[in-house]
């Protein structure tokens, strides 16, 4: 069931466990947070991850990242950072894993239609939306819906970016304005979920190391698709000081070898920079358990200070270069119509399938809204995309 001895005490040890919303039989392989990462592996949900959008939304047969490949790469960053911090690796894992089950399909697209879309009957929000998926939406266990997660994964799903309230209540950071999200306020662990607390250190260290996925593989996929140059990168920062490095070292390498060596030289010196950084900050705060983690009054897990400004500088670049050209946001653009349009579909009538459409007509509007979200939101990029075609009579074709 892997050396828990050798955690760090300020790491979630699996026996302490707060345990599952509905109790099950002890496993004699596998520590239960184990076997949280394998219940996530074996969804539907995880599954459908193969064929949704991480930036671009023309990615088949180009070797671009899905948002499948990018939860693989998140997974092994968060491992490696967890190890090296003795956290528990199987916890970091797990979350790592289920950390974007709540996307919709086309990225970030989708998410700002449905969102709107839902702003009457809660709102949408991808975080909430992936522990709606494991706690509601998976549902093909005998005794229960969702797939019963133990506390501590539920409890990194939900906050691996930080506290959600204050201590009195009152929604942080992006949701001031909108609230807390949808159906935080059901009985969906076993015990409360503690908003207003930080996460544990695995759910830190999944969290860093999606930033560290993404920057790397955002550069990657758009020097494939031509919207980017090795050379355009030389002065950018965080990434171009290696640039220079990689072009002075290999001027005569192919461009696709030396864009690799850049690639992981960024993976390895970012996660060499959390490391060192983590480690001095847990040497400060000195935790003797995830209850001092989560008491910290802030996050322990990340870049240092200039590591920290490089990446948002680095960031901007990518926002302006990357995010936001013509290239990838004419397809952003027909994607957000074609999801808007597919929702106003469903919530007027149109018959979703059977197991969905029997529970919608149970219920009032905004209930029938929510069960629309639901199922728009998992699609995967290929099916909305045929379902549109199929109902509105048109040819839509990203590729």
């Amino acid at each position: 069931m892997g050396n828990t001895s050798a955690l760090a005490p300020y790491a979630s040890h699996p026996e302490q466990s707060l345990g599952r919303l509905h109790s099950t039989s002890d496993s004699p392989t596998r520590s239960e947070f184990q076997r949280d990462r394998d219940r996530i592996i074996h969804s539907t949900a995880f599954r459908r991850l193969k064929h949704k959008t991480q930036v671009f939304l023309h990615h088949e047969g180009n070797h671009f990242r899905t948002r499948l490949t990018h939860t693989l790469e998140v997974s092994q960053i968060a491992r490696s950072i967890a190890r090296a911090l003795r956290l528990n690796e199987d916890l970091a894992e797990s979350l790592a894993l289920a950390h974007d089950l709540g996307h919709t399909p086309f990225g970030h697209a989708g998410e700002r239609v449905l969102h709107e879309k839902m702003r009457a009957f809660g709102g949408f929000d991808h975080n909430a939306q992936a522990l709606r998926v494991v706690t509601s939406l998976e549902n093909r266990y005998a005794e229960h819906d969702g797939l019963n997660l133990t506390w501590e994964t539920l409890e990194g799903i939900i906050k691996h970016n930080g506290p959600l309230t204050d201590a009195n209540g009152a929604p942080l950071e992006k949701y001031a304005q909108d609230g807390i999200p949808f159906g935080l306020d059901q009985e969906i662990a076993v015990s409360d979920l503690r908003l207003d607390s930080y996460s544990s250190f695995e759910a830190q260290a999944a969290a860093i190391a999606d930033d560290v996925a993404y920057n790397a593989h955002d550069i990657d996929d758009a020097l494939r698709a031509g919207l980017l140059t090795i050379e355009m990168l030389e002065d950018v920062p965080l990434v171009g000081p290696i640039v220079r490095e990689v072009q002075s070292k290999y001027p005569n390498i192919e461009t696709d070898r030396k864009a690799h060596e850049i690639i992981r030289r960024l993976i390895t010196r970012t996660i060499e920079d959390v490391i060192r950084h983590s480690e001095s900050q847990i040497s400060d705060l000195s935790p003797d358990s995830v209850e001092d983690v989560r008491c910290a009054g802030r996050t322990i897990v990340g870049f240092s200070e200039e590591v920290a400004a490089s990446e948002k500088g680095l960031k901007r670049f990518l926002f302006s270069n990357v995010y936001r050209s013509e290239e990838v946001m004419e397809p952003v653009r027909q994607a957000e119509r074609l999801l808007a349009e597919l929702f106003d579909a469903y919530l007027n009538g149109e018959m979703m399938p059977n197991e969905w459409e029997e529970v919608a007509r149970s219920n009032n509007e905004h209930c029938r809204a929510r069960i629309v979200c639901d199922f728009v939101s998992g699609m995967t990029d290929q099916f909305a995309t045929a379902t549109y075609n199929r109902l509105f009579d048109a040819d839509v074709d990203f590729r």
